[in-house]
């Protein structure tokens, strides 16, 4: 079996995700892990399938023909799973919304060599004041060389200096 990473976005309507997984199960691929969401009117996810290396390129050109239809696809072959050299980290933050909070936290995240596995992101009012409040939700995957406290330490100065509280818990 190959597998296949695809990455797809339209305009928000019903019927498109079931569009993207009939094009699959009719090519004999299958739908292996995705995440998906909506977002300002725009539909976008994210999927591994599984195809038969006889089927890959009718599901290819199956996938690219669904552009007809207003679903824009793009394709990646997925790579081979890195041996486990980390340990996954939850993150947790909150704090007043402002500029760069994102670009300030994965500038440092990076430095210390630490990936992101999935990060989760949103703007709220806050309960009392209306302010808007950002809170994101990431899991790290933090290398088994660098210390949780030296990683804590590091975050939690970034964190003072960008007024935010900030959180980090092993994964159970």
């Amino acid at each position: 079996m190959d597998h296949l990473v695809l990455t797809v976005i339209a305009a928000d309507q019903p019927g498109l995700v079931e569009r993207v997984a009939q094009c699959i199960a009719a090519h004999g691929g299958n739908w292996l892990e995705s995440r998906m969401s909506r977002m300002a009117g725009q539909f976008a996810g994210i999927l591994r399938v599984a195809v038969p290396a006889e089927g890959y390129d009718e599901l290819v050109e199956g996938l690219q023909g669904l552009s007809a239809h207003g679903i824009r696809v793009m394709l990646a072959q997925s790579g081979i799973e890195p041996a486990c050299t980390w340990k996954p980290i939850l993150l947790d933050l909150v704090g007043n919304d402002r500029p760069g909070i994102v670009r300030d936290i994965t500038r440092l995240l990076t430095e210390l060599g630490v990936n992101l596995e999935s990060l989760v992101t949103e703007v709220m009012p806050a309960p009392m004041s209306s302010e808007p409040l950002f809170h994101a939700e990431a899991v790290l995957a933090v290398p088994l060389t660098l210390s949780l406290d030296v990683l804590q330490a590091k975050l939690e100065s970034l964190a003072d200096e960008l007024m935010v509280e900030l959180n980090l818990h092993k994964e159970k």
